[in-house]
């Protein structure tokens, strides 16, 4: 008799096991209030390995300075026409999210403060762009930009009083802008030529040699990679005639609300950059923090995002935006094949992350802020202010953590 407790003692603990970790294998989705956490051991890892994992990344903070100020002017500032013009924030605690099977099994710094995402800021312009391809607004990526866009008054924002500036207005007035197409542009293969927002598109990341700053090789649209924030703003300038509204709003309302992000994100642009939009005043945001502005935002939200991209477009049951999109923006780029849509950077040759699956990818800035995301493991990671060398060996350590 006892032998027969004995066996139905450990029969029921192991139906409780069980159910445990089931649960933690089914799809979830946090709530705008809440979002669960599972111990790492429930959730399959091992703790002193995730823990080595957490340390590694804490450790290896980027050593530029916490003032974001200070920073690009030590860097980008250096550029011809560096000058700030976009606000900064000073930055945190090295953060990081993990989160398995949607549920939040590790976290470390402060992953509710708000800090510049740099350019994961081009991971959320190219979603409303989608978003307008899947609304008909776009009809095709192939369609070319200057079929949709034509001019915009530059709004002095500092006087109160509208102005011209040919080149900002009319960013694909000349023959070879004039042919270039969304595809290109999401793509950063466009070669697009010109200034805008008083930065010329040569200025950003310049040739070493001086002489070619006026004097390049012109390319044939989608032959090249280059990557090119002018470029990225042009197109940041264009999707917001598009939609004929903010496109902070497009994404509040589209994809931030839905996801149940905080309230606390903001999607900045420039002093300069605002544009009299059907009458109303309209700031164009930027695509990063090269200049200043981008996204400023906490980790959680970050996760959020990484988490919709996981699943292809879709939280909960509601696609939010098209899995094809999802799908478009995960194909190589031609002239980069470890480049999708921006900002998804592609492991598909193994060679950004060779620990990692061939089919995960990342959404990558500056600082170094990334969002890892790995469909074949069900693991979101949230990692920032880690040097960029550090990156391959957090993402193996934490792969190397779960049994």
């Amino acid at each position: 008799m006892r032998q027969l407790l004995l066996f139905f003692c450990l029969l029921l603990n192991k139906n409780i096991l069980f159910s445990q970790q089931a649960a933690t294998t089914k799809k979830y989705f946090p709530s705008a209030v809440t979002w669960k956490k599972v111990s790492p051991v429930l959730s399959g890892f091992d703790t002193a390995k995730l823990n080595d994992a957490i340390r590694f990344a804490i450790s290896n903070e980027i050593r530029n300075p916490r003032s974001m100020e200070k920073n690009q002017a030590m860097t980008f500032g250096k550029e011809p026409f560096g000058e700030a013009i976009g606000p900064f924030a000073d930055r945190g605690d090295p953060t990081g999210i993990i989160i398995h099977h949607g549920y939040i099994v590790a976290e470390w710094g402060d992953p509710s403060r708000v800090d510049m995402t740099h350019s994961v800021t081009k991971s959320f312009l190219s979603t409303v762009v989608g978003l307008a391809v899947d609304r008909k607004l776009i009809h095709s990526t192939n369609d070319k930009v200057s079929e949709y866009f034509t001019r915009a008054i530059v709004y002095d924002s500092l006087y109160g009083k509208p102005g011209y500036n040919e080149q900002a207005v009319l960013p694909f007035s000349s023959p070879q802008s004039k042919e270039l197409t969304w595809e290109v542009m999401l793509r950063q293969t466009s070669d697009w030529e010109g200034t805008l927002w008083g930065k010329p598109d040569w200025a950003d990341r310049p040739d070493p040699d001086s002489t070619k700053w006026h004097n390049r090789i012109r390319n044939k649209p989608g032959a090249v990679f280059e990557y090119n924030d002018v470029r990225v703003n042009v197109l940041a300038l264009a999707t917001t005639s598009v939609w004929h509204k903010s496109l902070p709003q497009v994404l509040k309302e589209k994809i931030m609300n839905p996801i149940g992000a905080s309230s606390t994100w903001r999607w900045e642009g420039y002093h300069n950059s605002w544009i009299l939009l059907d009458g109303k005043p309209v700031q164009s945001v930027s695509g990063g923090g090269h200049w200043g502005g981008g996204m400023f935002i906490n980790g959680y939200d970050m996760a959020r995002f990484g988490l919709l991209t996981l699943h292809m477009g879709k939280w909960k049951s509601k696609q939010l935006i098209s899995k094809k999109w999802i799908e478009q923006s995960l194909t190589p780029t031609t002239a980069n094949t470890g480049y999708g849509y921006m900002n998804f950077f592609l492991n598909t040759d193994k060679k950004l992350l060779p620990a990692a699956p061939a089919t995960a990818f990342v959404h990558l800035g500056n600082g170094t802020n990334l969002i890892y995301v790995d469909a074949e493991h069900d693991i979101v990671m949230v990692v920032r202010w880690i040097e960029n060398n550090a990156m391959k060996e957090i993402v193996k350590k934490v792969l190397e953590s779960l049994k």
